[in-house]
């Protein structure tokens, strides 16, 4: 199976900084809306293949307002070289939304939450249940042949944007209830709420947190046009079915594309989201000069969702486990601050990781604490001996103490199923309504 090369050969030239495939580094080449177009930006590449369309130059100036017309009716979006610009970039990208910014600042703090894990759990798990029944409904569409309604996907990412402003760690929890039969669903639902998550600890605006969650919504959805034995091949894919798959961002691309109100990142993140820093990644084997923010916070929520899930031919790994694996590949495959970001704001014991104390009593992490990252709040499911306990939470920054008169400290996260926890089934029976009741009278 032979993919085709959407992007056209280019001449270097000199003068400028290029990547190895001959293209222009982010900071000249930039991503740009239709809508954003003016006369005399100079656009170097569509989001189409140029014999597809009706123009004859491959890289010209905008001389005319026709020509943005044709374009209109041609593309969502352009690269255009600012080296050759007569006219830089408006500030907004669209009517309604913020600029997709293409850096971030480090050092800014996310927003104090609005609520609180026990006022808004109810609440997520409503917007985190509707919003996987509307993923598990496009992907069924698409599979099918239909397409993707942008209008009430972008009005579901922002039931999610809400819900995390209140309470991100609400979101995180539910996030841990996976279904293994449902993974590509659920994958893609876990993907958009951490990438809001991720997206609201580098303090994005909401309108961009909208844009980012819509982004990891869609990323996936070209693997509803992959043959389901593929997609489900409980084991080794051979080449010819490795081949298949990856031409998944392909597929999602082309859907993307022809969705009518779609957002370009979206379109750009499902293309993009197994490209590495280092070029190595596929289907066009870019590398980090041509990676936008949003698609870099998507890959990397992307490969931890993916690490610490079951899927048909893998058992999930652990928080910890997972870290390790995406530290090793920082500064190669990615991005290196944005990995350290994405630990800070998933935490240590990050929401729904079930731990052993150092007593040996088994807990499972309700809320994390953003200035004791070691000391969240926690709710008791064994006593030292592992025998089931009274639902309780348990505040660990207030410095508590079990019946000896040791301060509770959690001692390292472990596998829920050694112990015969089962997550889904503590949450199903009301356990966190009756540890927090309990917390209340206490």
């Amino acid at each position: 199976m032979n993919l085709r090369k959407l992007w056209p050969f280019r001449k270097k030239n000199k003068g400028k900084s290029l990547d190895k495939d001959g293209l222009l580094s982010s900071a000249e080449r930039v991503l740009t809306p239709v809508s954003q177009l003016t006369i005399g930006m100079y656009v170097i590449e569509l989001d189409r293949p140029w014999i597809e369309t009706k123009f004859i130059f491959q890289g010209f100036e905008i001389r005319t307002d026709a020509e943005i017309k044709q374009l209109k009716e041609t593309c969502e979006f352009v690269y255009i070289d600012l080296t050759k610009n007569k006219k830089r970039r408006p500030v907004k990208i669209e009517s309604g939304t913020d600029k997709a910014p293409e850096s971030y600042d480090f050092d800014a703090k996310p927003p104090p939450k609005k609520g609180n894990f026990e006022k808004e759990i109810k609440r997520a798990d409503l917007v985190y249940r509707q919003t996987g029944q509307l993923v598990s409904e496009f992907m069924e569409r698409i599979a099918h042949g239909g397409g993707v309604d942008s209008k009430i996907a972008k009005e579901a990412v922002s039931h999610c944007v809400n819900s995390i402003l209140h309470s991100p760690d609400a979101i995180l929890w539910l996030s841990q209830l996976k279904n293994r039969d449902a993974y590509t669903a659920q994958h893609s639902l876990n993907v958009c709420m951490l990438s809001i998550v991720l997206g609201r600890h580098l303090n994005l605006s909401e309108a961009n947190l909208n844009n980012v969650g819509l982004c990891g919504m869609m990323h996936d959805m070209g693997k509803m046009r992959v043959p389901l034995e593929i997609l489900n091949k409980p084991g080794k894919l051979d080449p010819d079915e490795m081949e298949i798959m990856q031409s998944h961002p392909l597929l999602g691309y082309e859907l993307l594309r022809s969705s009518p109100g779609m957002y370009y990142g979206a379109v750009e993140s499902a293309y993009s989201h197994h490209e590495r820093l280092d070029g190595s990644g596929y289907p066009r084997r870019i590398n980090r000069t041509s990676l936008s923010l949003f698609t870099k916070i998507v890959t990397i929520v992307d490969m931890y969702d993916a690490i610490t899930s079951d899927r048909v031919y893998q058992k999930g790994r652990t928080h910890l486990e997972a870290t390790h694996i995406m530290s090793n590949l920082v500064d190669v495959q990615l991005e290196r601050d944005l990995v350290i970001k994405f630990i800070e704001c998933i935490g240590v014991y990050p929401p729904g990781a079930v731990v052993m104390m150092t007593n040996r009593a088994v807990a499972i992490v309700v809320e994390v604490n953003e200035v004791l990252k070691l000391r969240p709040k926690v709710m008791l499911l064994l006593d030292e001996d592992h025998y089931p306990v009274p639902e309780q939470v348990i505040d660990l920054s207030l410095m508590p103490t079990d019946d000896y008169g040791n301060v509770y400290t959690i001692k390292g996260i472990i596998n829920a199923e050694q112990y015969n926890i089962d997550i889904a089934k503590y949450y199903q029976r009301g356990f966190l309504q009756k540890g927090f009741a309990a917390d209340r009278r206490s």
